[in-house]
C-alpha cells in the first residue's frame, strides 16, 4: 500500500480527516519501543513519511532488516540498540521520554504490561498524578460522527474515581479534536439505577458530578443501555428524554471485558476503524493490537499527535 493510500479510507472519512489534521503540524519525535514485527515498522515508516511522527527505534540491531523490508534504513531514522531485552528497551525509551528526547511512546512487539510497567515505575519520571486510561476513537459507517470509547484497554475493573479519570481524559481528547462540549453516555446493562448492578450506581454518581461541573464543558448522562445511548428511537420507546441519547461523543464502559467486546464488535461486525491512545502519563502512549490495520495504526499515531495540543 502506498503512503498516501494508507492515510485515506473512503469507508472511514472521519478518521481520514483526523489524519489530515495531524499532518498540519510538525512531526513529533516518537519512540518505537522494541519493534520486532513487520507491521510495526510499516506503520512507523508510513506515519513518518506522512509527517506525523519522527520515529526513533529502540530495539536489537538484528531487527533492522525489518526496517529495510519496510522501505527504509537505519540511516534515515535514529536507532537505539537496546539488545534483546524488551524490558531494557522500554526502560531506555521511557528515560528518553522523561528527558524530553521523545514526546510520544509507541508499543512495538513487547507486551503491553512491559511498556506500561516501565512508565509506571516510581523513578520513571513519566507518572502522572492519577491513573493511566485509554481512549479509542471509532469511525463507524452507521454512526454520524466519531465516537470515543473509554476504557477498553488498560483498567480491568475500574472504580468510580478511575472512571471519572477516564472521562476527564476522554473529554480533553475530544475537545482537542474540536468537540467543544462532548456528550457522554455512561453505559450499563440497563438504563435504570439498580443496587444489584454497581455500574448503574457509578453512572448515577458520575451524572451528578457532571451536573456540578466536575467535568467542565461536557454533558454527562446515564445509566444508558447501549441501545438507548446510540438510538433516539430506542430511547424514546423507553421514555428516555436526554440530550445525550442518540448523539453521544463518548461512551464510558463499565469494565474492560465489556469494553473490549464492544471494541472488537465495532471493528469486526460493525465495519469500523479506530485510533487509540493512552493518557494520564506525561507523554501519550500508542498501544495497538497485532491485528490492527495499517490505517488504524497510522490513525493512532495521528490521534496521539493531536492529544499533545
Amino acid at each position: 500500500m502506498g503512503v498516501e493510500a494508507a492515510a485515506v479510507s473512503a469507508a472511514h472519512p472521519r478518521l481520514t480527516a483526523l489524519i489530515a489534521d495531524a499532518r498540519q503540524v510538525p512531526p513529533t519525535a516518537t519512540a518505537i519501543v522494541y519493534p520486532g514485527d513487520a507491521t510495526v515498522f510499516e506503520a512507523a515508516v508510513v506515519a513518518a513519511r506522512l509527517g506525523i511522527i519522527e520515529p526513533v527505534f529502540y530495539g536489537p540491531s538484528s531487527a533492522q532488516g525489518l526496517l529495510r523490508a519496510a522501505g527504509a534504513s537505519s540511516t534515515q531514522y535514529r536507532w537505539i540498540d537496546t539488545g534483546d531485552s524488551a524490558r531494557e528497551a522500554a526502560a531506555i525509551a521511557v528515560a528518553d521520554a522523561a528527558s524530553g528526547a521523545v514526546a510520544l511512546l509507541m508499543k512495538g512487539s513487547l507486551h503491553t504490561d512491559e511498556l506500561l510497567g516501565a512508565v509506571l515505575a516510581r523513578d520513571s519520571g513519566l507518572r502522572g498524578s492519577g491513573r493511566l486510561t485509554h481512549t479509542f476513537v471509532f469511525d463507524l459507517p452507521r454512526y454520524h460522527k466519531l465516537l470515543a470509547v473509554t476504557d477498553a484497554v488498560v483498567n480491568i475493573a475500574p472504580d468510580l474515581l478511575t472512571k471519572a479519570e477516564s472521562l476527564t481524559h476522554a473529554i480533553e481528547l475530544m475537545q482537542k479534536m474540536g468537540v467543544a462540549v462532548p456528550k457522554i453516555a455512561i453505559l450499563a446493562a440497563v438504563e435504570t439505577v439498580n443496587a444489584n448492578i454497581p455500574a448503574t450506581l457509578d453512572a448515577r454518581t458520575l451524572t451528578e458530578w457532571g451536573l456540578t461541573g466536575r467535568f467542565g464543558a461536557a454533558i454527562v448522562g446515564g445509566p444508558f443501555g447501549f441501545d438507548n445511548a446510540i438510538s433516539v428511537r430506542a430511547a424514546a420507546t423507553k421514555g428516555i428524554v436526554s440530550a445525550v441519547a442518540g448523539d453521544p461523543d463518548i461512551l464510558l464502559v463499565p469494565d474492560l471485558n465489556s469494553g473490549n467486546i464492544l471494541y472488537k464488535s465495532f471493528v469486526y461486525i460493525g465495519g469500523g476503524e479506530c485510533a487509540g491512545v493512552v493518557q494520564g502519563g506525561r507523554v501519550p502512549i500508542v498501544i495497538t493490537s497485532r491485528a490492527d490495520s495499517l490505517f488504524s495504526r497510522v490513525a493512532s499515531c495521528a490521534l496521539a499527535r493531536i492529544s499533545l495540543r
